[in-house]
């Protein structure tokens, strides 16, 4: 047997990323011995213009270049960058399968016409944090994408050399760089500003991220009050009381005015990004300072970051709120994703065959809806549903 898997053009506003790049494909759907493929691949028209991908390299390798509504209507497995509109579902066969950064505890209207139209959805953001699943964690990936470009945008933006030069004029010191929350894109934005030059300081409310921004070269800024049980099971921040939120602002209140740059990346899954900097700690800072926003899209980490804006403040700071930094670089964004994409097929496909194990540690977290039913409990509990395993014991 052989799975069809669609790529379809993302229409996003601003999106240039492409699901799988023609290497994924080809590695996809290359036969083993005289048999079949094991994947066949539909592709949109013009899916990789924004990559920079002709419509002839996907040819190349194999995939056939359709229209939108063959692709969706044909595919066995349908795998998208962005939430697709949920009216392409109903083009969909029942059963077949829907993979992508879905976010399904916000578009409630996607995952109910999942649930109607019989398709089984994975999300990316649902990937468990297990090494296992390595492989498949796109939200890594493009978290390692957005703190390389972040701290790119803001050395663009800072009138400031980053690093120190020895010139004829005399010494340039170099800039000054805070990144806070040491997450992914957090560690990735220390070591491209460790890189240009920049003397770089990193802040988490995790103690165990201490070891790992000081192994990049940055100092750690610690919280007094740091608790061993800061971060969920999963290895993300868990959210912080008033207090502690009131003891972490004034701790970098100082660093914050210090800086030249502050790149902020922190959010706590399935809320709103926390407010960091408050509007008395901007007005502290020098004028053509920078702040990089990348919690933009959550709210902000930054009580005056507009998302999608950059705007500049009176006394002279830059606050830039950006929503899609992979897309700024589609190229290894692209790929990344796509060979994130390639594991997961490989897991869900393995022999030519669709076969959905929900009891597997890898793919069970990431389900969101199979069989009529959502089975994802955040999002369960996010669309107000009775949990399934209350549904179970009921029935």
């Amino acid at each position: 047997m052989t799975v069809v898997v669609g790529i379809p053009l993302e229409v996003r506003p601003g999106e240039t990323r492409v699901a799988m790049l023609p290497d994924s494909v080809a590695k996809l759907s290359a036969s083993k011995g005289d048999g079949d493929p094991p994947f066949r691949f539909l592709v949109e028209r013009s899916a990789g213009r924004g990559a920079h991908v002709a419509d002839s390299a996907y040819d190349v390798v194999g995939a056939e270049i359709v229209e939108a509504d063959m692709l969706w209507s044909r595919a066995d497995v349908v795998i998208t960058v962005n939430p697709p509109d949920p009216g392409l579902i109903g083009h969909m066969r029942s059963g077949s399968v829907l993979i992508g950064m879905l976010r399904s505890t916000e578009r409630h209207d996607l995952i109910r016409k999942c649930m109607e139209h019989k398709i089984s959805s994975f999300a990316f953001e649902a990937t468990p944090r297990i090494t296992r699943a390595q492989k498949i964690d796109a939200l890594s990936s493009m978290s390692t994408v957005a703190g390389y470009q972040a701290a790119l945008l803001g050395a663009g933006l800072c009138p400031k050399f980053l690093p120190m030069m020895m010139t004829a004029a005399g010494t340039i010191t170099p800039a000054r760089v805070l990144v806070i929350g040491a997450g992914v894109a957090g560690l990735q934005a220390i070591a491209t500003a460790r890189r240009l030059g920049a003397v770089v300081e990193g802040f988490d409310i995790r103690p165990a991220a201490k070891e790992q921004v000081l192994s990049l070269g940055a100092r750690f800024v610690e919280l007094p009050s740091a608790q061993e049980d800061a971060e969920t099971e999963g290895g993300y921040a868990k959210a912080l009381t008033e207090a502690q939120q009131q003891e972490q602002r004034a701790l970098l209140a100082d660093h914050i005015a210090g800086a030249d740059i502050v790149i902020t990346t922190a959010l706590v899954p399935g809320r709103p990004a926390p407010q960091i900097i408050d509007e008395p700690t901007v007005s502290r800072m020098r004028a053509g300072s920078v702040i990089i926003d990348i919690a933009a899209e959550s709210g902000g980490n930054c009580a005056l970051t507009q998302p999608g804006e950059s705007i500049v403040t009176d006394n002279g700071v830059h606050i830039e709120g950006p929503l899609n930094l992979p897309a700024q670089l589609p190229v290894h964004a692209s790929q990344m994703y796509g060979r994130n994409t390639l594991e997961l097929l490989k897991e869900l496909a393995p022999d030519g065959a669709l076969v959905i194990n929900l009891d597997d540690d890898m793919i069970g977290p990431m389900c969101i809806t199979h069989d009529w039913e959502v089975v994802h409990e955040p999002t369960r509990a996010a669309m107000n549903l009775e949990s399934s395993a209350a549904t179970e014991s009921s029935s």
